[in-house]
């Protein structure tokens, strides 16, 4: 996770999305709209990762608790993103229960944590988070690490935050998302190999 700090994208709206909170909760309807902006994209993707096309469903009763609850939440542009995550992973959980949806298997789960590997490769699926195709993938990942990796680079909370809305150690949400980065790093450069094979073939020919 690079040197374990926010993603640059979210640092940089921190500072907005804090005074819009504020003015939301003086009533400022316009100012939670911004709020809304700035936050949803984000928990929308992490929570598509949990219950997959319901998502919007999801959020948009996540939001209604958010809108409800404004009062009571007390911080920052950064503490309100891990809030508003808290709660949508609540709903995404309920949502699970009710749809009796049971999570996906383990595969090819290790016990042994691996030794870093280089930074770039890492770098290269954080990146790569931002398609579409690279969420589906997320999306593959055992539930720790999808968790992780997901709240860590799509919704840029820090290690400490994540693991409150994890309910973990943040050594092991640290763990979780090295392990699902580095997965998935795998699987776009397996990929990369796959889809270049066939131009070499054809060039020899």
């Amino acid at each position: 996770m690079g040197h374990g700090g926010e993603p640059r994208r979210a640092q940089a709206y921190d500072g907005e999305l804090g005074a819009a909170v504020a003015r939301a909760q003086e009533g400022d309807e316009a100012a939670f709209a911004v709020a809304y902006r700035l936050v949803h994209p984000a928990l929308l993707a992490y929570v598509r990762g949990l219950v997959g096309d319901d998502a919007e469903d999801v959020m948009s009763d996540a939001w209604l608790e958010i809108a409800r609850d404004l009062g009571r939440f007390k911080g920052e542009g950064a503490g309100f993103r891990g809030w508003t995550a808290t709660i949508a992973r609540h709903r995404a959980l309920d949502h699970l229960r009710r749809q009796r949806v049971r999570p996906r298997p383990s595969a090819l789960e290790q016990d042994v944590l691996e030794l870093p590997g280089p930074q770039s490769t890492h770098d290269q699926a954080m990146e790569a988070l931002s398609t579409e195709h690279a969420l589906a993938l997320v999306g593959e990942l055992p539930r720790d690490q999808a968790e992780a990796v997901l709240l860590r680079v799509i919704v840029g909370l820090d290690g400490p935050a994540a693991a409150r809305v994890l309910g973990k150690r943040p050594g092991a949400v640290r763990t979780a998302a090295y392990r699902g980065l580095k997965r998935l790093a795998e699987r776009l450069s397996a990929e990369s190999v796959t889809e270049e094979a066939p131009r070499t073939l054809g060039e020899s020919t």
